[in-house]
């Protein structure tokens, strides 16, 4: 049996190298299928590790507080926003939460900032001394804001290394010098550790330009806050800082004025979010494979037509239906493996490229199941030829011109 099955792939391999182009041509269709859903696979895969990487980068611990419902009923991102602000008075009670090992309150403005001649469009991120803590921020060169900072409104800041290279050269070269923002003078104290981000229009922490948030209140004259940042003991925690924020909150705004959610819960809601689009994606994809698999189809027509009279003189010496169709199946077969295959080295190559800039993953069981649909396609499309030339009459396939 095992002589049979190798005589078999045998000659279906001799049929297809002897017309070496037109194979090639035939796979064409399977390998850009292939190749188009291993790697939108391994984009989502890296894409989703990059976020994940970038939450626990930032700390998994933390909640948010946001003004507005910004989730619907079913999970997803309503983009609903509320007209309401916070204030200092909703600063102090929280802080008051037993749960809570820093609160962060956050005001954010997009503003002009100059150094030397270079100007750069810049996030303000007003806060307090506990944003660095919360938020893993660490100091590379020179040092952090403090307490007394904000007590005194004073004019310093710190600055993300992306925004400290753009407007000094180099990091080290911030430390100490002055910069123009909102018609004020500010001396830079510190320059931070690169966190990263700004990936998928999210915060982008080393392009922030850190400032006290009394000091902004001052030069601005706003006097509320965008959103605040609340770090728990522990990740165990965090669903019940949830619980008690929530009743801080509910005692002066209504449950429909704010929401609260954590690093997690947005996560995951992304991840959702990719999920989807990544199928979708996927399932494009998928259409090279069907329209691969249709090319297979009419050039095993083709070889029927071109071989009519092998097929009647096999079935003359004693071929019988199973083998012949079992012939033009393993051809079919085989032809779309070896598109799947070069489908597959063809992604592993672009990948060894991509990862350089992003970090794409192939996932084995997506390799298996593209090999696996391929040589399924071979089958299910190389059937109709396979059943056409096992069906020929033997007299009339020998007489064919």
């Amino acid at each position: 049996m095992f002589d049979y099955f190798l005589f078999v792939a045998k000659t279906a391999l001799y049929d297809i190298f002897k017309n070496k182009v037109r194979s090639f041509l035939t796979t064409l269709g399977i390998v850009i299928g292939v190749a188009s859903v291993v790697l939108l696979i391994a984009f989502g895969l890296g894409l989703k590790q990059y976020i994940s990487d970038q939450f626990d980068n930032l700390g998994t611990n933390l909640i948010f507080v946001f003004p507005g419902q910004i989730f619907n009923r079913s999970g997803g991102f309503s983009g609903a926003r509320s007209s309401l602000s916070f204030d200092e008075k909703d600063f102090r009670n929280l802080k008051k939460v037993k749960s809570a090992e820093a609160v962060v309150p956050i005001f954010q403005k997009s503003s002009l900032v100059q150094a030397n001649s270079n100007t750069e469009l810049v996030t303000l991120y007003g806060t307090s001394e506990e944003v660095f803590y919360a938020r893993n921020l660490l100091p590379k060169f020179g040092t952090i804001f403090q307490k007394t900072d904000i007590e005194k409104k004073s004019k310093v800041v710190v600055l993300g290394p992306e925004v400290a290279r753009k407007l000094f050269g180099k990091e080290d070269l911030a430390i100490g010098r002055r910069l123009k923002a909102e018609d004020q003078s500010f001396i830079v104290i510190g320059v931070l550790e690169p966190k990263g981000g700004g990936g998928l229009g999210g915060p982008n922490f080393d392009s922030f330009v850190y400032v006290p948030y009394t000091t902004i209140f001052n030069i601005t004259g706003k006097k509320d806050f965008t959103t605040f940042t609340i770090k728990a003991k522990s990740d165990k925690e965090v669903e019940n800082l949830k619980k008690e924020v929530k009743i801080v909150m509910l005692n002066r705004y209504k449950e429909d004025d704010f929401s609260i959610s954590d690093a997690r819960e947005i996560l995951s809601t992304i991840e959702s979010i990719f999920k989807i689009l990544n199928m979708v994606l996927v399932g494009i994809a998928t259409i090279s494979l069907i329209v691969g698999g249709i090319g297979i189809m009419n050039i095993m027509y083709v070889s029927v037509s071109e071989r009519t009279r092998e097929i009647g003189i096999r079935r003359a010496i004693g071929a019988k239906e199973i083998d012949i169709l079992f012939q033009f199946l393993t051809e079919a077969s085989i032809l779309s493996l070896i598109g799947g295959v070069i489908g597959l080295v063809l992604s592993y190559i672009i990948v060894f490229f991509v990862r350089i800039f992003f970090p794409a993953i192939i996932d084995i069981k997506s390799v298996i199941s593209a090999l696996f649909v391929s040589s399924l396609i071979g089958i299910f499309f190389g059937v109709f030829p396979a059943r056409k030339a096992a069906k020929l009459s033997p007299i009339e396939a020998i007489r064919y011109e």
